[in-house]
């Protein structure tokens, strides 16, 4: 044992867990780590220049998605990634203070006609945890202690950084397998960074995992890169000066690096970077300076989760458990322009613990190269993350470093884990009806072989909306008319074909609505048209 804490806890889970069935020796681990608010090209193996060797090295001995697909928010994306279901169809239409009564889609928790990953795989025998974000609903009902997790370290929101944090941050609890600790309390140390945080942790509940000799699933969920904006200073200084080139050189470098890696087709132009936003060469010393220093911020979370990221497959290798254990890596939304195009600068130093730093329009363009759009929307911008899947023992050295092109989403990492586990996934749980699995499983995409996908892959968020149907996609604004794009051809959405295929159009909206009723986006009194309007009402999704 290395604590009186892990002592306390093995004997906590020993209760828990003596009654599920038993996992077989040779079933795998799982861990999914899950960034916030990370764009598509913000790691070095997705093309850019922010130093990320542990996640590049993941992906040179693992398998590279080029296509897979979040919500374009945060609490929506986490519970469909957890539950399998689309987030509407999970509760979560929206963020978890967003509640509206009577409507299934927004319940601000995780439904009960929903199973987490780690409900079904308590019942395999597994012990599960997360540590981190959870932003699912604690103050409704729905903290991760009474959604399977058996131990959790875990802050109801996120958006902390620094044990002393200032401004409202400052007041946020942790709560340590549902009991409130403050961000000071000496069991963490007075002077933690949060990406250190989660994977220590992480990692004290995977010894207790192999104390008990049992497989265990852990749900790594950081903070970072979300605002605002925070990180050891030693970071930070280390970029300062690096982005004065600008977002313009800078997207044509990240462009053109995910060109010559093989990440992108050639043929898919570039996005402009919006009329709204400034060319870099119009701007003043003065405000260089200023974006420079936002952007250096932003790089140095990134730097420091992925030293985390090292230090957690490190910390499973010395453990002896890295090579049967499925991680993978994904980012919960595009880059965030939320604050606009001046983003936001305040507090004193810029990125410390009293800071409050919005990266901005500006540079969540260059986040999200080579794609339109950011966090909010459905538009490849803010519905693209990157997605890495390392396995030693079931990835053929073969399949090291290469890409998957083949589209997945969220709603398929259940499938995938029950899949992998030989775990079942139940009709009912806890008295309640569970809805089917949405996903299906991404070991054939893994291992190189083709998807058994029979639907295609929907999205709804804010009433922006999509449809994703093998390399055709639809997708739309609130209140505006659907675009329709070959994305074999056009990846980047800057040729709208609508007008040319108006048959093909009418099909997947068709398509959309049924599904947007099936999955409790749409309630009784809206009607389908491939827009989703109310009656008398917005739309619901707002």
């Amino acid at each position: 044992m290395k604590s009186p804490w892990l002592l306390f806890a093995w004997l906590g889970v020993c209760c828990y867990v003596a009654t599920s069935s038993g996992a077989e020796a040779r079933s795998p681990n799982v861990v999914v780590v899950l960034v916030d608010d990370m764009g598509w090209s913000d790691i070095g193996c997705y093309g850019s220049e922010i130093a990320t060797p542990n996640l590049d090295q993941l992906a040179a001995n693992g398998v590279r998605f080029t296509q897979f697909y979040n919500t374009g928010r945060c609490s929506p994306t986490r519970a469909s990634l957890l539950t399998g279901h689309y987030p509407h169809q999970a509760g979560m239409g929206h963020l978890d203070n967003t509640i509206k009564p009577n409507h299934p889609g927004f319940q601000g928790k995780i439904a009960n006609s929903s199973v987490t990953i780690a409900e079904v795989l308590t019942q395999r025998g597994y012990l599960t945890a997360m540590s981190g974000k959870w932003h699912l609903g604690q103050n409704q009902g729905t903290p991760p202690w009474k959604r399977g997790f058996q131990l959790s370290l875990n802050l109801v929101a996120g958006g902390v950084h620094f044990a002393n944090q200032g401004g409202d941050k400052g007041n946020a609890k942790l709560f340590l397998n549902g009991e409130e600790k403050a961000l000071t309390d000496p069991l963490f140390g007075d002077d933690w960074y949060g990406a250190d945080l989660w994977t220590t942790w992480g990692l004290n509940f995977v010894d207790v995992a192999i104390e008990q000799d049992k497989p265990f699933f852990l749900y790594l969920a950081h903070c970072a890169p979300h605002f605002p904006l925070m990180a050891p200073q030693a970071d930070i200084d280390r970029y300062r000066g690096r982005y004065k080139v600008g977002w313009d050189a800078l997207r044509q470098a990240r462009y053109e690096r995910q060109i010559e890696l093989g990440l992108i087709h050639p043929d898919w132009p570039l996005s402009s970077r919006g009329d709204n936003t400034p060319a870099w060469d119009s701007l003043s010393g003065d405000e260089q300076d200023r974006y420079d220093h936002m952007m250096a911020i932003y790089a140095a979370m990134i730097d420091a989760m992925d030293r985390s990221v090292g230090n957690l497959v490190a910390g499973l290798k010395d453990r002896g458990v890295l090579d049967n254990t499925l991680l993978m890596f994904l980012s919960d939304n595009g880059g965030n322009a939320e604050s606009g195009v001046p983003g936001r600068f305040t507090g004193t130093p810029p990125g410390g613990p009293n800071s409050n730093v919005f990266i901005g329009q500006t540079w969540a363009t260059l986040n999200n190269t080579p794609f339109r759009k950011w966090k909010h929307y459905v538009h490849e911008g803010g519905s693209a993350t990157p997605l890495i899947v390392h396995w030693p023992a079931q990835i053929a050295s073969s399949r090291n470093g290469q890409f998957e092109s083949q589209p997945g989403h969220l709603i398929d990492i259940m499938a995938t884990v029950v899949d992998v586990a030989g775990a079942k996934y139940p009709m009912e749980h806890q008295g309640h009806s569970i809805e089917p699995m949405e996903g299906v499983s991404l070991l054939p995409a893994i291992r190189g072989e083709k998807i058994q996908r029979l639907e295609p892959i929907f999205f709804n968020h804010e009433n922006n909306r999509a449809v994703r149907d093998g390399n055709w996609k639809i997708v739309a604004l609130e209140g505006k008319p659907w675009e329709l794009y070959d994305m074999a051809a056009d990846r980047t959405e800057l040729v709208d074909l609508a007008s040319k295929h108006p048959q093909r159009v009418e099909s997947m909206a068709k398509q959309y609505d049924d599904w947007a009723k099936r999955t409790h986006v749409v309630v009784d009194d809206v009607v389908g048209d491939g827009q989703t309007k109310r009656k008398k009402k917005k739309a619901a999704g707002n």
